[in-house]
């Protein structure tokens, strides 16, 4: 089969063209990010969309279409026009911090049927905020004709007409009971969503129409998606994908594990033929986002400075750096902790402040992975992939306050691959080889000791 897999992420749209003669990326386009007021982050939905259609032209004829999404992002649009009422809410934005506090008392039977903890990440404030804010969202409700839905459900309609989205991009919504993978009646009440205006819940495989005659097969949350390409099959497989965020996932099978007390979140996997696959998530909201902050603010000037240091460690001399610039995702969940540097002196460079931007994204992840391995027997060794893994110091790094072995895949376009994979209804042999990077001897504990220490004050500081 020839299959074409769109890989919509928070920066760019790429298309995977997957054939006889390997894999390759026959596309990329970046799109626009939009910051009408702090804390916010925005979109254009028919930007987007645009990219989207210009990738799979690029692609040329094809027999199926998978499609990889943002996730959390997600807007409101006309059921007629298709045309958007509001702008893509990016999963990064945070403008419903404020209103979450009111849903204080039913935070726990969110986390109960849901999953998730009272978060501006999840989509479910997001649409509140749409309509609270969108006279024209309003009219549309009362008229019949609003939709809300992840950005995967907008795309669907406009392209094929299918008012629909999968079990993984619903699980990460707050709105869909994660044991019936369905709309959860309740949920929609507690945050005001008429649940009319939510798309239909399909398998993550499954049949979502058809685009210029060719069907879209496959639609899934882009870190499922990479968590299928990694070749995760069996409980306690995981990987880590370092992108705008970083983010780990690890399969549980069929079990669901809460477990708020480890700030994990319990999610959906994947479904195919009405069996749903489980993982938990962990999440760390800056790392490829925390490097273009600290290339514009001038730490470095070419993504290149940072593939190797000279120097010990940073933390080893005191120094850390907390990738809080949108606050703390796992374990934490606090989005008002700062970013900060912490153990600077009259000595300290921009070449040590850089080294310790790369370690405290490392450190964060690694407090990830211990919040995954208190809960779940984790495999001796974890697959990585993104734009970080390019960096040897920061692998190793990574390598050695994990205390485990990392798993580098030779073809790092992941996320598209397990998309194209899902696409195909069957198991396709992922392209290139792979190299293992083990951890130096010697603990890391102090190094970790230092960095919780500096998230402390980071959660103190605002």
């Amino acid at each position: 089969m020839r299959i074409a897999a769109i890989d919509q992420g928070t920066t760019s749209t790429r298309v995977l063209l997957l054939d006889k003669s390997g894999a390759r990326i026959a596309h990329a386009m970046r799109h626009a990010q939009h910051h009408p007021q702090p804390g916010w982050v925005e979109h254009d939905a028919e930007e987007l969309l645009q990219n989207i259609r210009a990738c799979l032209a690029a692609a040329g004829p094809v027999d199926a279409i998978g499609l990889a999404n943002q996730g959390e992002s997600c807007l409101a649009w006309d059921a007629v026009t298709g045309a958007p009422l509001s702008p893509v809410i990016v999963w990064q934005d945070n403008r419903t911090t404020a209103w979450l506090e009111t849903l204080q008392d039913a935070a726990p039977e969110i986390m109960a049927r849901a999953g998730l903890p009272l978060d501006a990440y999840f989509s479910a404030s997001k649409f509140a905020w749409i309509l609270r804010e969108i006279p024209q969202a309003r009219a549309a409700l009362a008229a019949g004709r609003l939709r809300l839905g992840t950005t995967d459900a907008f795309f669907l309609h406009r392209l094929t007409g299918v008012f629909a989205t999968d079990v993984t991009t619903a699980s990460r919504t707050s709105l869909m009971n994660l044991a019936t993978r369905q709309w959860d009646d309740g949920l929609c009440r507690i945050f005001g969503v008429p649940m009319q205006a939510l798309p239909e819940i399909r398998d993550s495989a499954s049949d979502f129409g058809t685009f210029n005659g060719t069907p879209i097969r496959a639609a899934l949350v882009d870190q499922q998606a990479a968590l299928y390409g990694h070749g995760c099959r069996a409980a306690g497989d995981a990987k880590i994908t370092f992108g705008t965020g970083a983010f780990a996932l690890a399969v549980t099978g069929s079990q669901i594990i809460h477990a708020p007390e480890q700030g994990l979140l319990p999610t959906l996997a994947w479904s195919r033929n009405g069996a749903a696959a489980y993982a938990v998530d962990g999440g760390v909201y800056d790392a490829g986002a925390a490097v273009e902050w600290g290339q514009r603010i001038g730490l470095f000037s070419s993504f290149a400075e940072l593939e190797n240091f000279e120097a010990p460690p940073a933390i080893s001399k005191n120094l850390a750096f907390v990738p809080a610039l949108s606050g703390l995702a796992c374990p934490h969940w606090d989005r008002s902790a700062a970013a900060i540097f912490i153990g600077m002196d009259a000595g300290t460079t921009k070449r040590d402040m850089a080294q310790a931007l790369l370690e405290g994204i490392a450190l964060r992840t690694a407090e990830v992975v211990a919040a995954m391995g208190a809960k779940l027997p984790l495999k001796p060794r974890i697959s990585i992939d993104g734009g970080l893994t390019r960096s040897p110091y920061f692998v190793q790094f990574l390598a050695d306050v994990l205390e485990r072995g990392l798993i580098l895949p030779a073809f790092d376009e992941l996320t598209a691959f397990g998309c194209a994979a899902m696409a195909a209804g069957g198991e396709i042999k992922r392209p290139g080889g792979e190299r293992v990077v083990q951890p130096k001897a010697g603990s890391t504990a102090e190094w970790r000791a230092r960095f919780t220490a500096a998230v402390q004050r980071a959660k103190a500081w605002r």
